[in-house]
């Protein structure tokens, strides 16, 4: 049976809740109202604070000077030390992390991410198609599993340049990746650790590549971006290669899966979508907005502040819950719960704000709205047994393993 309501989880902030991940809207709605800046405690970890009201977040996601990225993005006191790595450009402060991000735009342009559209819808149309294959063979049709998942791992490695042959290596890479951000970056607890090994040493070797034999290809493309007789290092690009495998595959991928229950639960922005499909231009930010792929990531005081009137301590941890602020009612208005393919944002935290807005916001826009156009207009009643999928287990982001569709909506 397919189910279409929003669970009611619990009403208590716990990141590690299965209840709470399942769902954790009514915790955010009560932190916002009750506790917007609430001192929270998890084992092995000082305590740390979770912001959740919309105003409250953007002000401090929008002031690195205060609120640094540079000793990590999760609640773990020693996350780079864990990592084991030299910062990449989203564990950076301005002025270096301005500098990559400027010298890194040369290569990753909006034309180039728009050149890539017919392959990309190429792509999706034949992955559609097998979702009908899947049930024409008896098997159950999975959404994640067997379309969301494989677009963003195709598509950044069609940008990116990896030969037809390496590809399949992509899916362990990013299974070992998001294993690693959900442990906190503690690379002694990771299972795919060589994984992440072959990942870098492969980067590592195809920038060496190019340098010598460019490619129309985004590595290529960062091999030779100058600014002001500025370059990128060799570890610049494959850190730029580790963020883009790490924070943008799994994160459209669930942004695509989670459009469909977001649907089942709005039927009639679904007829309007059907009606008008031009209408996914707006449709999928206010998807994000809704269920946030990142629900939240943290920053560290670099002095002795305050936020709302709540003390923060300089070296203390605080959290920023996209997903509660992405919601809150004080920004939205009354019916920030509810999916509006036609709301405008003026401002929304989906890809965050300030120096660290989503370099790659465009890249992730496309990959949704060309799926999403191929899926309705293969199977407008699509659906999504939610009570049969697996949600993913983690603190940080909102998502699937597993997300069993019936293609007919029935």
């Amino acid at each position: 049976m397919t189910t279409t309501a929003t669970q009611r989880g619990p009403a208590v902030y716990d990141p590690f809740d299965p209840a709470f991940q399942a769902d954790p809207y009514p915790a955010y709605r009560r932190l916002r109202d009750e506790d917007p800046v609430h001192r929270h405690e998890v084992p092995g970890a000082p305590p740390f604070l979770v912001v959740s009201r919309f105003a409250d977040v953007w002000d401090v996601v929008r002031d690195p000077a205060t609120f640094s990225s540079a000793q990590g993005l999760t609640f773990y006191p020693d996350e780079i030390e864990r990592l084991g790595l030299a910062p990449t450009i989203v564990m950076m402060d301005p002025p270096r992390q301005t500098e990559l991000r400027a010298l890194i735009a040369k290569g990753f342009t909006p034309r180039r991410v728009l050149d890539l559209e017919p392959r990309v819808r190429r792509f999706v149309h034949t992955r559609v198609g097998e979702l009908g294959d899947a049930r024409a063979d008896g098997r159950v049709p999975d959404l994640h599993r067997d379309l969301s998942q494989h677009v963003p791992t195709w598509v950044l490695a069609e940008l990116l340049g990896v030969p037809e042959s390496d590809r399949t290596r992509f899916g362990p890479w990013v299974a070992a990746l998001v294993q690693l951000q959900d442990d906190g970056f503690d690379v002694g607890r990771l299972q795919g650790a060589d994984a992440v090994a072959e990942m870098f040493e492969y980067f590592g070797d195809l920038i060496a590549r190019r340098r010598t034999e460019s490619r129309d290809d985004l590595i290529s493309a960062l091999v030779h971006a100058e600014q002001d007789g500025a370059t990128l290092s060799d570890w610049d690009i494959l850190g730029f290669c580790f963020v883009m495998v790490a924070g943008g595959t799994d994160t459209t991928a669930n942004l695509i899966s989670s459009a469909v229950p977001l649907l089942d639960e709005h039927p009639g922005q679904r007829q309007l979508l059907l009606d008008e499909p031009c209408a996914l231009g707006t449709a999928v930010p206010e998807m994000l907005r809704l269920e946030s792929s990142v629900q939240g990531l943290a920053r560290t005081a670099t002095r002795d502040t305050e936020i709302a009137g709540v003390p923060v301590a300089e070296g203390e941890k605080v959290l920023l819950l996209y997903g509660a602020a992405n919601r809150d009612e004080r920004e939205f208005g009354p019916t920030a719960a509810e999916l509006d393919v036609r709301r405008t944002h003026p401002r929304h935290l989906g890809f965050a704000s300030g120096p660290h807005f989503c370099i790659g916001n465009h890249l992730a826009r496309l990959m949704t709205r060309v799926t999403l156009e191929e899926l309705l207009s293969a199977y407008p009643r699509i659906s999504a047994d939610v009570a049969a999928g697996q949600r993913l287990h983690s603190a940080f982001t909102r998502g699937w393993v597993s997300l069993p569709a019936v293609l007919d909506g029935r």
